[in-house]
């Protein structure tokens, strides 16, 4: 199963979406069957790592924006 999140430009909402479900998947035990991505629906931000609020929400809960490229 592939699930993707999708927003306007892939810095705010998808890639905290992307971040919080993978966690979820990978604590229920399935990463081998789900795989979870997020995109754009422009190019904005093409390039651009998530936003810096975005970093420091995932943080607070222990999760990573690292390796997230819009």
């Amino acid at each position: 199963m592939k699930v993707i999140f999708v927003c306007l430009g892939n810095i705010c909402r998808s890639p905290m979406a992307e971040a919080m479900f993978k966690e979820l998947v990978s604590s229920a035990g399935l990463s081998s069957q789900i795989k979870v991505d997020s995109a754009a629906t422009s190019t904005y931000e093409l390039g651009s790592p998530p936003d810096r609020r975005t970093v420091k929400e995932l943080a607070k809960h222990g999760l990573s924006a690292t390796n997230m490229i819009a």
